[in-house]
């Protein structure tokens, strides 16, 4: 079991992923993804952010508001996810959006507001991090860096994430294999970065019900396939909050380490992505109804 820290101050354990980057000195598994694949590296990697324990066991949620919309209301949130059970604390600061006339974010700005969230819940942060640029600005305050669908193939955004200490956060595109995604962890893999995450988030369907196709199969098959930890985004999945609860359940039931979900104290004052937002009572429902079911499961 390899379990690392914010600080990246295990490095015996981490020592069997990065002891070299050169090909020759790798173990070479059937599949392209070297550092990623279970076959070459059997043992669960286990990511530490704070108290959580990521790919240990117990399901770890994190949830927050889709963006970080102003102090009053990150504190809020942040308050919200922690009695509600949440262990890590989730609020954008920069948001990629298809219109270019939507809310984006407030940016940098918004850094210190999380910080402030983070010293009154005592709450890690997630954030998501768009260009290589930002990245060291960002790593400097978040406990955990995300890169979005979006820039899943984004390579030069993937290695500078790959050569911090941070743990990353990869979400899954929202046209990509399992193949793909795998090989774009390997790139932050093959910086000397252990310390990856794994998001399904749904996969675009030709369906419009629903925002994307939730792939749940994908969860377990990774477990198979990856010794990283897998979380599962229900929130971008269904795009709908009456659903959310119910589909982040299904994704504990299919074996995930993780959730991560949009939770906003007032979803309907949500600047960003109020139809899929939850409010705190739907977060600690469906916080208690996971771990029942993660329990069943393990009788």
């Amino acid at each position: 079991m390899i379990t690392v820290t914010r600080d990246g101050s295990s490095p015996d354990e981490r020592s069997r992923l990065t002891a070299s980057s050169r090909p020759d000195d790798v173990p070479t598994p059937s599949a392209p993804y070297r550092l990623a694949s279970r076959a070459a590296y059997p043992e669960k990697t286990v990511v530490r952010v704070g108290e959580a324990r990521i790919g240990a066991g117990r399901p770890v949620v994190i949830a927050g508001p889709c963006s970080v919309e102003g102090e009053a209301q990150i504190i809020e949130a942040a308050l919200a996810a922690r009695a509600a059970g949440a262990q890590l604390l989730r609020g954008g600061v920069f948001k990629p959006r298809t219109s270019p006339y939507s809310f984006q974010g407030l940016g940098l700005d918004g850094l210190p507001l999380l910080a402030r969230a983070r010293a009154e819940s005592g709450l890690p942060i997630v954030t998501e991090v768009m260009e290589p640029a930002l990245v060291g600005p960002v790593a400097e305050v978040a406990d955990v860096l995300q890169i979005g669908s979006r820039n899943m193939q984004n390579f030069p955004l993937l290695r500078a994430a790959g050569r911090t200490q941070r743990p990353i956060l990869l979400k899954r595109g929202f046209a990509a294999t399992i193949e793909e995604w795998l090989l774009a962890a390997e790139y932050i893999l093959a910086e000397g970065n252990t310390q990856v995450m794994l998001c399904e988030r749904g996969v675009r369907s030709f369906d419009p019900s629903t925002r994307n196709l939730l792939d749940l199969s994908c969860v377990p098959l990774l477990g198979q396939l990856t010794h990283l930890p897998v979380l599962v985004d229900p929130s971008h999945a269904v795009g709908r909050g009456d659903l959310v609860e119910t589909m982040g359940v299904a994704g504990v039931a299919a074996g995930a380490d993780g959730l991560l979900v949009e939770m906003h104290p007032h979803p309907e004052q949500s600047l960003s992505d109020a139809d899929q937002a939850i409010g705190p009572e739907t977060l600690r429902s469906l916080i208690e109804r996971a771990e029942r079911v993660y329990a069943a499961l393990r009788a």
